[in-house]
């Protein structure tokens, strides 16, 4: 994937360190104007859907596993193009310096819902399928008190994804 959307790099961190990535892909999935995202019923977020690569398997690959199991909706794979890629750079647990590779992908969904496959945070978390106005997951991720409910998992995720969809509105791929 060749466009970086942007980086975030908190530089916190110790130069020429020792570096662990992880890198995810993310479906961007548009249908009449709305986003079908992960919504997380317990700390009141919305993300785009999508995880982890595993080893051994491609971008297009974890892409279509990881849409189906957080949302059960099946990728039509001939349908999926690349959007571009989101990078974070910060202080690692592990090792010095920790680097998420979020790869954006459009991609077009059957008609089918298949049960979601969530994994043990994921159910605590209560992770639905939600057809959103970009507006709504916009002032969902920004304005809502997250803190107050406890979540778990950083702030920058949800600041990522109303980057992505303010860039997929000024684009002109979302009104």
């Amino acid at each position: 994937m060749e466009r970086i959307l942007f980086v975030v790099d908190y530089r916190n961190y110790k130069e020429n360190g020792t570096i662990g990535k992880r890198p995810s892909s993310r479906g961007i999935i548009i249908k009449d104007n709305k986003l079908g995202m992960v919504y997380s019923r317990k700390y009141d977020y919305y993300k785009f859907p999508g995880g982890g690569i595993d080893n051994g398997e491609t971008n297009e690959e974890a892409l279509v596993r990881e849409v189906k199991e957080e949302v059960g909706l099946e990728v039509i794979k001939s349908s999926i193009k690349e959007y571009g890629l989101a990078i974070r750079k910060e202080m690692g647990k592990i090792e010095d310096i920790f680097v998420q590779e979020n790869y954006y992908y459009f991609c077009e969904v059957t008609d089918n819902i298949f049960d979601q496959k969530l994994d043990c945070y994921e159910e605590k978390e209560g992770f639905i399928l939600k057809w959103v106005s970009p507006d709504e997951a916009i002032d969902t991720n920004l304005n809502h008190d997250h803190k107050e409910k406890g979540v778990p998992r950083g702030i920058h995720m949800m600041q990522r994804e109303v980057q992505v969809i303010r860039m997929l509105l000024r684009e002109g791929y979302l009104k």
